[in-house]
């Protein structure tokens, strides 16, 4: 439930909302977004990236990333609960699970999601896990919901930073969530700091709020955003992007002979005279063409066989399995699935707890250490190690 003062501050606060809110139909997930500020055409047509944070009252997540060049809207709304298209009575009762949350758009050209995570852990107390300030409950609650890996990866990587940089002596308890669907809240709702400025003014500082930010941040200011290099390669662990392999002619210029021998013509490089039979650093394996991950050193074990040798593939999704039969044996070949790269074999003799010894070429593969896991795109294998 709200603080005393939260609920005193509603009574004319929604007298004042009702009276906006008759005739007006309520704003649905399906409704088009209000628009903040202009962006350019390319980014309308479908350039833009979103994102969505959960930071307590919504009023006072919108005017930061309002004000950001790059922003092209900041919309007012819930999710995270299991009802559809709920109201603000019903989530503000706590009934739906939904949190009082804003949904950013912004053209990713001109300012970065890290920028963006930025903003949002100097908006909230990230250490209160019963609401934020005035307004107690599940629903003011703060998270950040993740719409892809990439964005994850990102946030996990933000957090850790806070915790590890000691401004908050608590432990930080704000989730890192999957996106569910959000449901923008009711007109009234919509730029209420410039609707109602003199209420919001009052409730921003009567909730605690701006009196917690300013002894926390007050000494740190946030540096103006850089804008973000030009868009390279996405990275690899967005699952939702194709590990593409290059042309022949490409590939015969970055690989070096063995490493095209052996993963395009099905090659064998020596056993014990190769980079990786004996490393025994912690870090995962990718295809040296493609860049899919593999392999992890948590599955690696010396088989005496003098190549790398692995019980189990990191991600099955990545790994295909054929018939080999070309040295008057029957042997399993395995192959990474997008690149169609020849990796080595797969025998029936290794060890606990797959009985399995899947014996790979080091020319077929790049080792990422885990230090560099977060920098390459594969923050989401730093679980791995932890």
């Amino acid at each position: 439930m709200k603080s005393w003062r939260t609920v005193l501050w509603g009574i004319p606060i929604l007298l004042a909302a009702t009276l906006v809110a008759v005739g007006v139909a309520s704003t649905r997930a399906d409704s088009p977004p209000k628009r903040g500020k202009q962006a350019s055409a390319a980014a309308i047509d479908g350039k833009l990236a979103k994102t969505t944070f959960a930071g307590g009252c919504f009023w006072c997540m919108e005017p930061p990333f309002e004000k950001i060049n790059g922003v092209v809207s900041v919309t007012s709304g819930y999710t995270g609960g299991k009802e559809s298209a709920p109201s603000y009575r019903e989530v503000s009762a706590g009934r739906t699970g939904h949190l009082e949350a804003v949904q950013v758009k912004y053209d990713p050209t001109q300012v970065s999601y890290e920028y963006l995570l930025e903003v949002f852990w100097r908006q909230i107390d990230p250490t209160d896990d019963g609401g934020q300030f005035a307004d107690r409950g599940n629903q003011y609650r703060t998270a950040i919901f993740a719409y892809n890996p990439a964005q994850r990866e990102l946030a996990e990587a933000s957090k850790r930073e806070l915790e590890k940089s000691k401004i908050f002596k608590a432990p930080i308890v704000t989730e890192i969530r999957w996106a569910e669907p959000f449901y923008a809240a009711e007109a009234y709702h919509q730029d209420y700091y410039k609707k109602n400025p003199s209420n919001y003014k009052r409730y921003r500082a009567g909730s605690g709020r701006a009196g917690f930010l300013e002894s926390i941040w007050g000494s740190r200011p946030l540096e103006a955003p850089k804008k973000p290099k030009a868009a390279g390669k996405k990275p690899m662990s967005d699952k939702s992007k194709p590990f593409d392999k290059p042309a022949a002619a490409e590939l015969r210029k970055e690989l070096t002979p063995l490493q095209y021998k052996v993963t395009q013509e099905e090659g064998t490089e020596p056993p014990f005279r190769n980079v990786y039979w004996d490393n025994k650093k912690d870090g995962i394996y990718v295809d040296v063409v493609t860049g899919e991950p593999l392999f992890s050193s948590t599955d690696k074990y010396d088989s005496g066989t003098g190549w790398p040798s692995f019980t189990k593939p990191l991600d099955r999704e990545h790994v295909t399995e054929h018939v080999d039969r070309k040295l008057m044996s029957t042997r399993t070949e395995v192959r990474s699935k997008s690149g169609d790269s020849h990796l080595g074999h797969v025998f029936e003799d290794g060890p606990a707890p797959t009985g399995m010894r899947y014996c790979i070429n080091s020319a077929a593969l790049r080792f990422i250490a885990k230090e560099d896991l977060a920098k390459e795109g594969y923050g989401e294998y730093l679980a791995l190690f932890e």
